[in-house]
């Protein structure tokens, strides 16, 4: 690792990558003194036994916009990449000690865009909080790149996730049809501070959280996709991006 930095040529085959921690201690507070103090009324803002949830994350607290994305930041996207890309969705997802929460195998298949649209290859579509959901063709997903900043310490204790190298080079993926004679599944910890690259497509699941710890990641997609004319991306980021 150079500055942190994974090996691109392992992200390219694997479809993932761990960095060292990209945020200091000091961030990390900054970035949850501004998740606490931001109204938590507001329909995205989910709470329940097992998690707690911000959608529309870098929008619903704004405050954590320069906190989050910091020229380090940037410039690990830009690296793993490219140039114009930018924040589309982004999700804070806290999964207290105590929480029985587990996700299954899965790919991420949907975008969030502003509206509706007969764009071909575009669907299914869902309805979501001021936007929408829809799987769209197979080279955005490809195209597209998600960090997670890991604001604890995160093993497979504590609900760190579980992922199937190379599975994201096989395009839609079903779970059920995981061949695991030929597959290898590996835990993915990630220190406090750490950022997780991983492709859209790549299988991934988190377990439930077994050592009483905490886990807080801020969950941010990047594209430099153009969609079709009638249509923009829901969480589009004004402003200067890698």
């Amino acid at each position: 690792m150079i500055s942190g930095f994974p090996s691109t040529l392992q992200f390219s085959e694997n479809g993932f990558a761990i960095t060292q921690p990209l945020f200091s201690d000091d961030q990390i507070a900054a970035i949850v003194q501004a998740i606490d103090t931001t109204d938590h009324s507001h329909p995205a803002f989910r709470k329940s036994a097992d998690l707690f949830a911000v959608r529309r994350f870098l929008h619903e607290v704004p405050a954590v916009q320069p906190l989050v994305l910091t020229d380090a930041l940037l410039q690990l996207v830009e690296t793993f990449a490219g140039s114009g890309y930018r924040p589309v969705k982004s999700i804070y997802f806290d999964k207290p000690p105590e929480s029985n929460w587990f996700v299954s195998y899965h790919q991420d298949l949907t975008i969030s865009v502003d509206k509706k649209s007969d764009a071909e290859g575009y669907g299914p579509w869902t309805v979501k909080p001021g936007q929408f959901a829809v799987q769209p063709p197979l080279p955005i997903l490809e195209n597209n790149l998600t960090l997670r900043i890991h604001l604890d310490d995160t093993d497979e204790h504590n609900g760190a996730l579980r992922v199937v190298p190379g599975s994201h080079r096989k395009g839609v993926y079903r779970p059920e049809t995981i061949d695991w004679q030929r597959e290898t599944d590996v835990s993915c910890a990630v220190p406090r501070g750490g950022v997780m690259l991983m492709r859209p497509l790549l299988l991934h699941a988190s377990g439930r959280t077994t050592n009483n710890r905490r886990r807080r990641v801020i969950h941010i997609e990047f594209s430099n996709s153009v969609l079709p004319e009638g249509m923009q991306w829901s969480e589009l980021l004004s402003g200067t991006f890698a």
